[in-house]
């Protein structure tokens, strides 16, 4: 019988994929990292319950090209803030524009990023950086400075970001079930790390509206070269009625009436 491709995969096709996994070698990547407090209320009011806000206000930038085996190249980028679930404090990102689908769906649909495709611009020369996250053809991020001093290279680290997992419910009314709650761990290592002495500049986007986040005091912006695995689990069940009013974070318009 001929193999059709979109049949089922035998035990011993899914136990290679697997462990191929297993053995993905390290991804590095070379990121600007931008943090910045903004307005207590403005942090307050993005986050979903149970999340409540972190004791500093504070906003994280990440715009990054990732080095991926075979020589090709992805952008990946994030817009964060702090919060606080069970005692423990973490990111809980807003928006991740990624560059490629594939990137787009592990996270998505694993752990619930909020990841949409977009265009992750980093570019290093001549002692200058400029980044920036595009989408719908705004740069509603955008990270420029001079490149200044090598910092001190800091410890393995472990890092912590909230995410709602969830999906729309398939007669358009509401969720399909209640939401998770997903604590996400991230192990990293830092081969390089500069400081950079620049601007943060958030325009207007009604798709990606960070800029209703001001930038009140820039506390730090760094260019890093990381690499990172991250492991997650539901640390929650969150009413789907206590989710709805968030549904927009992740979609830019579910019921598709402004693709025109």
């Amino acid at each position: 019988m001929r193999r059709i491709r979109y049949g089922p995969r035998s035990a011993e096709e899914l136990r290679a994929a697997r462990e191929a996994a297993a053995r993905i070698p390290d991804v590095w990547s070379t990121g600007v990292t931008a943090v910045w407090e903004t307005d207590p209320d403005a942090a307050a009011q993005v986050l979903p319950p149970p999340l409540k806000p972190a004791a500093r206000p504070l906003v994280r930038a990440t715009l990054s090209r990732v080095d991926l085996p075979g020589g090709h190249a992805l952008g990946a980028g994030s817009v964060a803030v702090r919060a606080v679930h069970d005692g423990r404090e973490g990111d809980y990102p807003l928006v991740m524009p990624m560059t490629t689908e594939r990137a787009l769906t592990g996270g998505r649909e694993v752990f619930g990023e909020p990841k949409k495709l977009g265009d992750v611009r980093v570019t290093v020369a001549g002692g200058r950086l400029d980044a920036s996250l595009v989408r719908h053809g705004i740069a509603f991020v955008q990270v420029s400075g001079v490149i200044g001093e090598d910092l001190e290279i800091p410890p393995p680290h472990e890092d912590l970001d909230f995410y709602l997992k969830f999906l729309p419910a398939p007669d358009g009314d509401g969720l399909d079930s209640d939401a998770a709650l997903v604590h996400c761990t991230r192990r990293g290592r830092t081969r390089r790390l500069r400081r950079v002495d620049g601007t943060v500049t958030l325009a207007e986007s009604p798709y990606d509206p960070v800029a209703d986040l001001p930038v009140r005091r820039l506390v730090e912006i760094t260019l890093g070269e990381r690499t990172s695995s991250q492991q997650g689990r539901i640390a929650e069940r969150v009413p789907a009625e206590a989710v709805l009013p968030f549904v927009h974070q992740r979609y830019d318009d579910p019921m598709q009436v402004l693709d025109a």
